[in-house]
């Protein structure tokens, strides 16, 4: 397989027996990339060292290599700010760590990087207040300091625009890569995340992107709810984002990193069937772009 990306799925999205989805993914679909998050019901974060042995030995069975560790780092109220109405009631990908936790989640994120042979994790900036400027300049001094102790030991942080956190679009990122000026801290770009919130991703969102800071992609694809209030997810291929424009786009502008299915759409009943079915969709946009 000839591509300028890492191709790769987010394991997870496929089935919670980590050897399953590896299966999936290195023998049905033909990949030789996976990205890391939660497995045997448990966040990546709580594996013990068993189970990372385990894992290891399942990657190198299937030959797999990791993207990164899709780490729920900042995925957390920011403290003397008003609790967001996203902040959730239990925990996420099995993870519910607090705020006063997020040094040992970083910690623990970058010693899990050196076990899978990885030098990304991904992070977020919190969830997602009404008015984040009051705290902005705090929150950005956090994501340098973070990125800072990552960077020191060979670990870059891929800050994803998520819809729930404060950087949820193309156009808040770029603010916020503008002000968080460190080669340690990049961009994981969700072009599904941010049409979810209403921006046109690609072309429009994607343009106010630096795009020497895009460290990661995530795939998926939305529609809009029939009522017109709100975003759906879908199989790719069968939503609104251009990702045959997009991946020409990522081709042209000389990124070589992951391009990561994050299916997240169910419609197929299934977790494994309704990724197999983006998967189709992904490849087929791959393959009109000249990328797989």
């Amino acid at each position: 397989m000839s591509s300028p990306f890492r191709i790769a799925v987010i394991n997870d999205e496929v089935s919670q027996d980590f050897g399953r989805s590896c299966e999936v993914i290195s023998r049905e679909f033909g990949l030789q990339w996976i990205e890391l998050r939660a497995m045997w019901n448990k966040n990546i974060l709580n594996l013990d060292a068993k189970e990372v042995a385990e894992a290891r030995r399942i990657l190198e069975k299937y030959k797999l290599r990791v993207t990164d560790i899709a780490s729920p780092l900042f995925k957390v109220d920011w403290p003397g700010a008003p609790k967001s109405q996203y902040s959730p009631k239990g925990a996420q990908f099995s993870a519910d760590f607090t705020f006063e936790q997020q040094g040992e989640v970083l910690e623990r994120s970058i010693e899990l990087a050196k076990a899978f042979q990885t030098d990304r994790v991904r992070c977020f900036d919190f969830w997602r207040l009404e008015d984040q400027a009051p705290y902005r300049a705090v929150m950005n001094a956090r994501l340098l300091a973070d990125a800072n102790i990552a960077g020191k030991k060979g670990v870059t942080l891929l800050l994803e625009n998520e819809g729930a956190c404060n950087t949820g679009t193309a156009a808040e990122a770029a603010k916020v890569l503008a002000e968080v000026q460190t080669p340690s801290l990049m961009l994981n770009w969700d072009p599904g995340n941010a049409a979810s919130r209403g921006e046109k991703a690609y072309p429009d969102g994607y343009a106010l992107l630096p795009k020497e800071r895009i460290g990661h992609c995530h795939c998926k694809d939305v529609t809009k709810k029939s009522d017109g209030k709100g975003y759906d997810w879908a199989a790719i291929g069968q939503g609104i984002i251009d990702w045959t424009g997009q991946f020409e786009a990522l081709k042209r502008d000389g990124y070589h990193f992951a391009v990561s299915l994050e299916t997240h759409w169910r419609g197929s009943g299934t977790a494994e069937e309704s990724t197999r079915q983006s998967w189709a969709g992904m490849k087929e946009d791959l393959q009109k772009a000249g990328a797989f």
